[in-house]
């Protein structure tokens, strides 16, 4: 991913059908039309610029081959390793969540501190040559001081691709380590949108915004943002890097000003297409267009860290899900995942 002209965004376009029966489908049951698309986009008034857009998508058809990977064995190795940081929830509006009162320290709660954030670890190996993929999301109960080093964990939320136990709906993947999921948990959808910082790779966010669907209306219910940095090689999470981590708790820090990433955009744009059942829940997009975009601040949530995301949905029923990462002064990466209202799921 490079930056260009003044600003980048990278914009992932993943159309789902907004009804969710698909949560009750066999793995091998299911049919699936829709498309996907990703965007580079830089800041209006242009300055020359040459560029190959290349990013990734996803189907949720019955095969579970993809019909191109040729990137994925760089994707591995920029996305398998330790990547420790920082969690946080968020409301809808964009405010943060205070962690459970019982997790909280009791010199925390005498000097009447407030506590969002749990320290994390994020644990992830893909497989270079058999598309698989798997990930724990492991939360440490807070600590006071330096005793991170021998945090105790507090919960591990364990995620297969590709594998027999495989619990993705749809992966869509970046050779940089950049990828978005969708993840059937119980009656919601949680989207993921992992997004690396293209000027520091050991760097990334991920954004998970938790959808509710009802009535074929899609809600946002809740929003999760880890900060995370790579800490070494994949070790399933047996070495913590403690105060060595680069990051810090963020989740009362001071939020994005609309004012950065509104405006006028324009960029290459690159679109794969799933309209048969024979396409895989997983594939590499490929392709460069051009494309011109226009943000307002309509339904913007603003969070810290320089991220932001929204939940909107068109005239025509389309529901977009998109998240970004103000990564630096005039450039960001963003990920936009559109569910279609026209798709057709098909149950045998």
């Amino acid at each position: 991913m490079a930056v260009i002209g003044n600003r980048v965004i990278v914009q992932n376009g993943i159309p789902i059908p907004i009804s969710l029966p698909f949560l009750k489908l066999r793995s091998n049951s299911k049919t699936i039309n829709f498309q996907s698309n990703v965007h580079y986009h830089y800041n209006l008034p242009l300055t020359p610029f040459s560029c190959v857009a290349k990013s990734t998508a996803v189907s949720g058809g019955v095969s579970t081959t993809p019909t191109t990977t040729s990137g994925w064995s760089e994707f591995a190795r920029n996305v398998s390793g330790e990547w420790d940081g920082f969690g946080a929830d968020f409301t809808p509006q964009g405010s943060p969540i205070e962690l459970p009162e019982s997790v909280v320290p009791e010199a925390f709660r005498e000097w009447e501190v407030k506590v969002y954030d749990w320290q994390t670890q994020c644990p992830t190996l893909a497989q270079p040559e058999d598309l698989l993929l798997t990930q724990k999301t492991i939360k440490l109960l807070p600590t006071v001081g330096c005793e991170a080093d021998a945090a105790t964990r507090y919960s591990i939320d364990e995620r297969s691709v590709g594998s027999a136990d495989n619990k993705v709906y749809a992966f869509a993947y970046q050779s940089n380590g950049c990828y978005v999921a969708v993840w059937p948990i119980e009656k919601q959808l949680e989207v993921e949108h992992c997004l690396i910082n293209p000027q520091d790779r050991e760097s990334r966010v991920r954004i998970i915004q938790v959808i509710q669907a009802d009535n074929a209306k899609m809600i946002l219910k809740n929003i999760r943002v880890f900060v995370e940095h790579w800490y070494g090689p994949f070790r399933d999470g047996d070495q913590l890097g403690g105060c060595a981590i680069l990051n810090s708790a963020f989740a009362s820090t001071g939020a994005l000003e609309a004012s950065q990433i509104v405006g006028h955009w324009q960029g290459s744009r690159g679109v794969a297409n799933f309209c048969t059942s024979q396409t895989g829940f997983l594939q590499e997009l490929k392709g460069n267009s051009v494309q011109k975009l226009v943000r307002d601040d309509r339904d913007l949530i603003l969070l810290p860290k320089q991220l932001w995301c929204s939940l909107k949905v068109s005239k025509d029923g389309e529901t977009c899900c998109e998240v970004g990462w103000l990564f630096d002064h005039g450039c960001a990466v963003t990920s936009r995942c559109i569910f279609s209202s026209n798709a057709k799921l098909k149950v045998s």
